[in-house]
């Protein structure tokens, strides 16, 4: 299958979707790319993930590219990215969406564990609060309108730079209610932050992000996520088969900071099985809010 990688994606630059006019590539994975773009008509910049049809070469890849785009225009929360406009060119099927002037956590989080000053290494823990409750706000919502994302981790979380607003973004792989291969046992997600109910190919809820969003809020409040280093076969095998055996440490034991009620709302975030977790996002974060509240941090 040819990869995105072999394209030479600055031909695409210069070209025109509607009102909208590509100018500069700001990224790529391994099928779409991302360019910043110019809407004449309203004198603003936005951003377009293209999926070229040179690659595109599955009915199903095209078939998630629109349910995408479909899932995340039904969506208005201010923390979600918003898509305004999806469609097709002779070359790539494209979506228009709210540019975010800013950085995804995981470029954050490595930019952090490099300070000079140990003690800088971290975000503070009531910023990462505050994100992961506004995180759990938009996953929420998502989750009362039948759209779990799948794919929760650092590199998908935009954090603009004006209002340091957390925007969860790539609703690639969401599974809804409704999407005829919802019901396909296919595993997908990032093996590091996915469930074990979804490493397993098993049936999910909104529980799975709420086990992607407690291994965040470790990764977070820890400064590094305490685990072995191995294949991703072997990730993702460990967590089908040995999921209490994924994390080699408590995080307490990498972040004395980390107390014991910080550290049982983690725990509880990330239980193997899913009824030993929050039951949604709500109640997830009143126990962060509750906690912020009892122990002074506010």
């Amino acid at each position: 299958m040819t990869q995105i990688a072999s394209i030479d994606l600055s031909q695409y630059i210069g070209t025109h979707i509607g009102t909208v006019t590509l100018v500069k590539l700001l990224g790529h994975g391994s099928m779409g790319a991302v360019f910043i773009g110019y809407q004449s008509t309203l004198k603003r910049q936005v951003a377009v993930k293209i999926l070229p049809k040179s690659i595109a070469n599955s009915t199903r890849a095209q078939q998630m590219f629109r349910d995408e785009a479909e899932t995340v225009g039904i969506l208005t929360h201010p923390n979600i990215v918003p898509v305004y406009e999806m469609g097709e060119t002779s070359d790539f099927f494209f979506q228009v969406m709210q540019l975010v002037v800013g950085n995804d956590l995981r470029t954050i989080i490595g930019k952090l564990r490099k300070h000079p000053v140990p003690t800088k290494r971290i975000l503070p823990l009531l910023e990462t609060i505050r994100y992961i409750t506004q995180m759990l706000d938009a996953l929420g919502y998502a989750h009362e309108e039948g759209v779990f994302h799948q794919d929760i981790k650092p590199a998908n979380i935009l954090v603009d730079d004006r209002f340091k607003r957390p925007l969860v973004a790539d609703f690639g792989i969401a599974r809804t209610v409704w999407a005829e291969y919802s019901s396909t046992s296919t595993m997908v997600g990032t093996p590091t932050y996915m469930s074990p109910e979804q490493a397993a190919c098993a049936t999910i809820d909104g529980r799975t992000d709420i086990y992607s969003v407690g291994v965040m809020l470790m990764e977070l409040t820890a400064g590094f996520l305490p685990i072995n280093k191995e294949p991703i076969d072997d990730v993702i095998n460990r967590k089908k088969t040995e999921p209490d055996s994924f994390f080699t440490a408590r995080p307490s034991e990498i972040n004395p900071l980390i107390n014991s009620d910080l550290e049982a709302i983690i725990f509880k975030a990330i239980a193997t099985h899913p009824d030993n977790r929050f039951a949604d996002c709500r109640e997830f974060k009143a126990a962060l809010e509750g906690y912020v509240r009892h122990s002074g941090l506010n």
